[in-house]
């Protein structure tokens, strides 16, 4: 099928319906909320703290749902109102603790750059080619090697990105992402002082921390495999092809039944990436009616965790590699 005719197809998918927003909204919003309140009620009866640590598990699972909404409004996808996108996107940003317009601007760029080695550097995971690495100084090595640690990538990293590094203005910020930035801030400072005269703020952050910690590292996690496995599409400014990077740079991650409806589907990422459009809910359908997607060789949970263990690009294989394959290259 040609390039034109499978994004004809597409586009019959690229249709909001304003009753299944809603009822994703309510019903994500409604049983989010009744986690926090079990989780607060466990904490104010005396019982184990690991109760309130297990239900954290399931409200990060809730919590990356919500961040999926916001994901399909910052593509005015989730509604046809650009207004009720935006108001339901800085909604989820702030449960989400994530600047709407901010991050809007950033995933934009990832998605006109997504697998071109010329414009790295925003809005997705940093990947050194091989020549690269081994031309690299010591210190810029060892950095490269921390960050693509999967104890850190995974598991300290996420965190720190939506506490803290979420925080501040980036180098493509603008007046609009900038407000942005400020206005989320401004709503984290009055929830504190909301959860200070009703709940306290240590229990404030023994609920919420633990919810940020998991929603954060499975969300990363979902985009790391996204965009990183073996035979990944890689590829210089003047031979970059958008629909081979839809196709080839972006992923489809079949996980179980729960996970996929939790995450929004957002493992169909190649149909994601092939039309940013289409809204969470039709992307499973997508996939099911249209054959010529299904060309795309899945990255089950065992190939995504070998996927940790490949971190840097080969442009004479075009695939990614580990470090162990450049031992002797860069003595």
């Amino acid at each position: 099928m040609k390039k034109s005719e499978l994004n004809l197809k597409l586009k019959n998918y690229a249709k909001p319906d304003t009753k299944k927003s809603v009822i994703q909204i309510s019903t994500t919003f409604l049983l989010y909320a009744g986690l926090i309140v079990a989780m607060y009620i466990n904490m104010k009866k005396g019982y184990s703290y690991w109760i309130t640590l297990l239900l954290s598990v399931i409200a990060g699972g809730f919590l990356v749902r919500i961040f999926i909404i916001f994901h399909d409004c910052s593509h005015q996808s989730f509604f046809t109102s650009p207004r009720a996108c935006i108001i339901v996107g800085n909604i989820c940003g702030i449960l989400t603790f994530t600047a709407y317009s901010d991050w809007r601007k950033a995933h934009a760029i990832h998605h006109a750059s997504v697998a071109n080695l010329e414009k790295r550097g925003v809005g997705d995971v940093w990947t050194m080619t091989v020549a690269e690495y081994v031309s690299a100084t010591k210190f810029k090595r060892a950095q490269y090697r921390l960050y693509r640690n999967p104890v850190f990538h995974f598991l300290i990293a996420p965190t720190l990105l939506f506490l803290v590094m979420n925080r501040f203005y980036k180098n493509y910020s603008k007046k609009k992402e900038k407000i942005s930035i400020i206005f989320m801030n401004l709503m984290i400072i009055f929830i504190f002082v909301i959860a200070y005269f009703t709940i306290g703020i240590k229990n404030y952050i023994a609920i919420q921390l633990p919810i940020l910690f998991f929603a954060s590292s499975i969300g990363v996690w979902f985009f790391y495999i996204q965009h990183q496995f073996a035979n990944v599409y890689w590829a210089h400014n003047e031979t970059w092809d958008p629909f081979r990077a839809a196709m080839e740079g972006s992923s489809y991650y079949k996980v179980p039944t729960l996970l996929d409806w939790l995450s929004g589907h957002i493992g169909y990422h190649h149909i994601h990436h092939l039309n940013p459009r289409i809204p969470n809910y039709n992307l499973k359908k997508c996939y099911n009616d249209i054959l010529e997607l299904h060309e795309i060789v899945p990255i089950t949970i065992l190939k995504g965790f070998k996927s940790i263990f490949l971190q840097l690009y080969d442009e004479q294989q075009k695939k990614l590699v580990s470090f162990s394959k450049l031992k002797e290259q860069i003595k």
